[in-house]
């Protein structure tokens, strides 16, 4: 996996080293130095949000980036610059033994008929609410590539027919770099990483198996994005602009995205982000993109 991180020497001045879009200075890393001597008997998780709060590095919602930021702090003791606090623990990797998600008991009744039977549908944002368990367990039983655990930004659907689950969505933050995608956009590398989060990748779309309704994935994806930028906003305190989503053409045609006005922009690479090699590893994916706003370029592109 590419590294985040690079080393500049820039002329007449010092090193210094960019994170994350954030370029450490010499005098940051003596700011840094000051607050670890000033606490000594201090966690790294301590020193880690007291440097957030130093520099108000925050995401766009408030949260202080201590996760970014520690991983910051080990960058900078691995090349010799500070020395932290030893651990006071080693916490479980929560990862490691994340359970699979439990099993749900749903009405499974075949439901085999049209669109306007179905009808009214209640597409319900279950983040955070007492039915995310019941988006995970389902995901997890039947969608072909299981359920993991997003990380970072993502919201998550069921959508109801009648009180009763018909199909699950999910949202999550957008991959680093899709060539096909970007090109598309046509933003610069330092312009996506600033604006990569006004983005939002369907990383899941299950109809339950039961459930043939001809016309009802393109009908929900326009029901889920007329309100996924506000719900974003909501919870995350910023929109999204563009939706992007990848097809496995090997399972799939992709037809309810091409009913839904998706554009089609290209191929993945199939490389996958850990490749060190130039030989696809996995199957390539149609990538699909849906702009939110006639404007979208302009607000991807917009240089801060």
């Amino acid at each position: 996996m590419r590294s985040k991180f690079r080393w500049f020497i820039l002329s007449g001045m010092e090193a210094i080293v960019t994170y994350r879009r954030r370029s450490v200075s010499r005098k940051d890393v003596a700011t840094i130095k000051k607050i670890i001597a000033s606490h000594p008997e201090k966690s790294r998780r301590f020193i880690s949000q007291e440097v957030c709060r130093q520099w108000d590095w925050r995401q766009a919602n408030g949260v202080l980036k201590d996760m970014v930021c520690r991983s910051l702090l080990l960058l900078l003791e691995s090349k010799g610059l500070i020395k932290l606090p030893p651990r006071k623990f080693t916490p479980a990797n929560p990862l490691a033994k994340r359970k699979k998600p439990s099993k749900v008991t749903v009405d499974n009744t075949p439901l085999h008929c049209s669109l306007g039977d179905v009808l009214p549908i209640r597409l319900e944002q279950v983040r955070r609410t007492r039915f995310e368990k019941i988006f995970n367990g389902l995901v997890s039983e039947y969608h072909y590539l299981g359920y993991i655990q997003p990380v970072g930004e993502h919201l998550k659907y069921i959508a109801f027919s009648h009180d009763r689950p018909i199909a699950c969505l999910g949202w999550g933050s957008a991959p680093w770099y899709i060539g096909a995608r970007d090109r598309f956009i046509g933003w610069s590398k330092r312009i996506r990483e600033n604006n990569l989060h006004l983005m939002a990748n369907n990383l899941r779309f299950l109809i339950l198996p039961w459930v043939q309704v001809p016309c009802l994935a393109s009908h929900l994806l326009a029901l889920n994005r007329s309100r996924l930028s506000q719900d974003w906003q909501n919870l995350y305190h910023h929109p999204v602009y563009l939706l992007e989503t990848f097809v496995d053409t090997t399972r799939y045609l992709g037809t309810c995205y091409k009913a839904d006005n998706w554009i089609y922009t290209g191929q993945t690479t199939g490389l996958g982000k850990l490749s060190k090699s130039h030989q696809p590893l996995l199957s390539k994916k149609a990538v699909y993109v849906y702009p939110l706003t006639k404007n979208f370029r302009r607000e991807l592109c917009h240089d801060a």
